[in-house]
């Protein structure tokens, strides 16, 4: 992998969140804490975030919440039926990002209620006002809100380089089907020490 140009990459990192990799969280007993230690996800996303930073390319952070009204998250789809009401609640402890990965001052902290982080915050326009060209995507779960970031960033015309042991999801077998399919023609691949390497070029 060549190197980055910090000045047109940035970071994202995914619902790196209690209720999503906490062993206390609310989905603990899911694999999804498992699968999250496997990948030694929170040391891994840190040190892309610690690189970044080094190298003064811009960090978000986005964290999927979960609004005190019924039927707001919608029953369109299973996994917004799964997220309510009890999960992500807004301003609660499992909504937090874990503390091993508490932002800077300096980064960015976007809330959603859907997938993607393109729909429903601001992110597309805050990266053009950036000049960012590269997302470097970080976070869990890889099969759900990771996956639907990274097709849509390519759909808004950005290079998306997806860090494969910064991710981490509710099981191998998901991580696998995430990683090894379709997100090889839409993504490149990665692994935290080759996308750190090309950022401290």
């Amino acid at each position: 992998m060549s190197s980055f140009v910090p000045s047109s990459s940035a970071v994202l990192v995914i619902d790196m969140q209690n209720d999503t990799v906490h062993a206390d969280g609310a989905y603990a007993t899911s694999g999804a804490v498992e699968h999250a230690h496997s990948q030694n996800v929170i040391a891994n996303v840190g040190s892309v975030v610690d690189a970044a930073h080094g190298a003064g390319a811009p960090v978000f952070y986005s964290r999927i919440v979960v609004y005190p009204v019924a039927g707001l998250s919608g029953d369109n789809a299973p996994i917004f039926r799964m997220l309510a009401p009890d999960t992500f609640r807004v301003d609660s402890w499992g909504a937090q990002i874990v503390d091993q990965l508490t932002p800077h001052a300096s980064d960015v902290v976007l809330d959603r209620t859907r997938m993607s982080v393109f729909n429903g915050t601001g992110i597309d326009i805050m990266l053009r006002n950036l000049g960012i060209e590269t997302l470097i995507v970080v976070g869990a779960w890889t099969n759900m809100a990771v996956e639907h970031t990274v097709r849509d960033a390519a759909d808004h015309g950005y290079a998306v380089t997806l860090v494969e042991d910064a991710t981490s999801s509710l099981g191998a077998e998901w991580q696998h089907a995430a990683t090894s399919f379709a997100l090889t023609n839409i993504a490149t691949v990665s692994d935290t020490s080759t996308v750190i390497a090309a950022l401290t070029a």
